[in-house]
């Protein structure tokens, strides 16, 4: 895959559909390689008229893993960086969880980048909302083993618990992505790092008022990492925003759901003015 020189560091990057067609940028999670978002999504969002285009954020998989503390903003001007590297004026931005509160970040720092916003399992930063249920946290403070079959079998338990109770859970898919995310680049440093920014982040609620972009919030009203009403924050804080609320949907991508999602971020970004 190519490397994109961004902001000062190295972003491991892919594209993926018509290299000439509308740009649509997808910004991963927490601790989490661009390979989280399943290949097929991917596809079925090129299907529909999109060079996609995915990158590993910073400290994770094969980007630049830097020395010291780092912000949110700092990773939000990798997104525009990507862009510039990619001679791309604007895009359709497409974040999850993390990615959303990067995502945000893109539309209020540097907002003629921004053609459209879809923020998917996200919350606005405020203490008030979007907060996880009780016995989260600590499951994900738990040290990773660094062996490749305790490590699946370490991170397999907390992908089902923050999987979506309405919609099957596929274990064998769940190891292929988590075995792939071993093999390419185990960094758990990276992820501890990224987590420090979120904790270091402020409420973005009054700067949202700004954003003009088309946006479209999807959530799942049975996350238990992004509690729903973070989503509904951000659909009350961006003006126009529409939110989608999708009974039974946890803190993952269904497979299920692929084709909706789909459709609703193309959707969303044909309202681009």
């Amino acid at each position: 895959m190519p490397r994109a020189h961004a902001n000062g560091i190295e972003l491991e990057y892919e594209s993926i559909g018509d290299p000439h067609a509308p740009p649509l940028v997808m910004i991963m999670g927490l601790a989490s390689q661009m390979i989280v978002w399943p290949d097929e999504l991917c596809e079925l969002l090129a299907a529909r008229g999109f060079r996609v285009i995915r990158f590993d954020n910073r400290d994770v998989g094969l980007s630049t893993r830097p020395a010291g503390f780092y912000t949110l903003d700092d990773m939000a001007d990798d997104t525009a960086g990507l862009l510039d590297a990619l001679d791309l004026p604007a895009a359709h931005i497409v974040g999850i969880s993390m990615g959303g509160f990067i995502a945000q970040l893109v539309a209020i720092r540097h907002p003629a980048r921004i053609e459209s916003l879809c923020i998917m399992m996200s919350s606005t930063g405020a203490r008030d909302v979007g907060q996880p249920a009780p016995d989260i946290l600590p499951m994900l403070m738990q040290p990773v083993p660094a062996e490749r079959e305790a490590h699946l079998a370490h991170r397999v338990p907390i992908a089902r618990r923050l999987s979506s109770p309405g919609y099957p859970f596929d274990e064998a898919r769940i190891r292929r992505v988590y075995g792939r995310s071993f093999d390419r680049a185990f960094f758990p440093l990276g992820g501890q790092r990224q987590l420090a920014a979120v904790m270091a982040s402020s409420d973005r609620t009054a700067r949202l008022a700004a954003v003009r972009a088309p946006t479209l919030v999807i959530h799942g009203d049975a996350d238990p990492i992004v509690n729903v009403s973070g989503g509904e924050a951000i659909a009350r804080a961006i003006p126009g925003a529409k939110l989608r609320v999708f009974p039974g949907l946890g803190h993952d991508l269904p497979a299920m759901l692929w084709d909706t999602f789909a459709d609703a971020i193309a959707a969303n970004a044909r309202k681009t003015p």
